[in-house]
Order: C-alpha cells, then structure tokens, then sequence
C-alpha cells in the first residue's frame, strides 16, 4: 500500500491469507486485554503459516489467543516480557519445543518503538551486567553500565482498537491501548482489528492515537 492512503477493508480470512511461514508477527495486548483475538483465532484455524516468531507481551493464555498457535506447534521463536503467564509457554521454552528471548516490559516497549521509529538500537541500564545482557554490547555511560538494545521490527502487526474510521484512523479504549500504537507502527504490514468502523470525521482529530497511514488492512471485529 501507498503511504498516506486509505486502509483497505478486508476479512479475517483475506488478512491472514497475509502470513507466510518464518514470518515475525507483533501482536498487541496485555494479557488478552487489547489483543487482536479474531484474527488470532482465524491465524490458528484458516492458516497453515508455521515458524512464526511471535512478539507479544506474553504467548497468550492456556488454549486462548497465541496460546493455540502454540499448542499447534506453530510458533518458533517469543520475544516476550510475561511468558510465566501461560505456563504452556515456560513448559515449551524448558523443553526446548519453542525459542525464547526475555526483555525487562520498559525495553521491550522501547526496541518497539525504536523499531517504528527507524532507530538502530539504543543503551539502557535495565539487564546491564545480568544474563539478560549476554552476547549484546555494553558500555559505561556517566558511570553506569549501560546494555545495546536492539530494535524491534515485525513482517505483520496484529493490532485491537476499539474504533476506526473508514480512513482507518484508530482509537483505543482506556489500557488495552498498551501495545497497538507503537506495534502498529513496527510493522510492514499492519492489519487493526476493530470492534466499530465509523464514518470520516466522526472521530475528533485530537482522539487519534494510530493515524491511518500506519495501517494497511481493517478488519471488522467478530466482538461487537
């Protein structure tokens, strides 16, 4: 899609017909609060995609959300802060079924952001001289030891709002803004699943939190 122009209507089905195997898919949410739970659910039951890395906040719950993909067998590689919210994740990460990296929330949020923002890395003291710090550059910065994050970028953002307009400008409703507006920002491709598509101008301008020219597919939500 052309930057600056309208985000296309799509299905579910047409928009995960957009995820290929090996893809890294960004999906929003804290917990399920803010997730994109319908194109989830159609990833798990009308795609073959496999070997995905998923960068979530955590790999869903129990046989909910990403949780499915990962009974499925389906997920590769989690770039996550919470995995210890679905025990299914901690259990596949010990038996070496799936892959794993762990970021302190504050810097995984940032190498986000950095992504969309088109930043190589930046320091932070968060996992400085820790485990979590191995194999990355460190340096001292005005006397604290500082560890080089790298930045996050996805193939697919999957992103919740609450409302769109038919633009696909989008508003998100109280926290379970969390992740979306700097995923949606992260990604070649950004697909927002929407609980109401209002017409142009019915949201106020100042209300904004994602312009539309971030988003590339919309897709009506099945929880209305």
């Amino acid at each position: 899609m052309l930057p600056g122009m309208p985000a296309r209507r799509a299905t579910v089905t047409e928009a995960v017909a957009h995820i290929r195997d090996g893809d890294t898919i960004l999906c929003s949410g804290f917990g399920l609060v803010g997730a994109a739970m319908s194109l989830l659910e159609a990833l798990a039951t009308q795609s073959t995609a496999r070997d995905l890395t998923v960068v979530s906040n955590n790999i869903g719950e129990p046989g909910r959300g990403l949780g499915v993909l990962l009974r499925q067998g389906r997920i590769r590689h989690g770039i996550s802060s919470y995995f210890t919210s679905n025990p299914e994740a901690v259990a596949a990460v010990n038996s070496g079924a799936i892959t794993a990296t762990l970021l302190p929330q504050g810097t995984f949020s940032e190498a986000i952001r950095a992504g969309g923002a088109g930043i190589g890395g930046f320091f932070t003291p968060v996992g400085a001289g820790t485990l979590l710090a191995e194999g990355k550059e460190q340096r001292e910065i005005d006397g604290v030891l500082h560890v080089l994050e790298a930045p996050i970028r996805g193939d697919v953002a999957f992103v919740y709002a609450d409302r769109a307009d038919e633009l696909g400008n989008l508003w998100y409703r109280k926290t379970a803004r969390n992740f979306n507006p700097l995923m949606a920002a992260a990604a070649t491709l950004t697909i927002a699943e929407v609980r109401e598509i209002v017409p142009v101008g019915a949201l106020e301008g100042e209300s904004i939190h994602t312009p539309h020219i971030y988003v590339d597919l919309l897709v009506q939500s099945d929880d209305r």
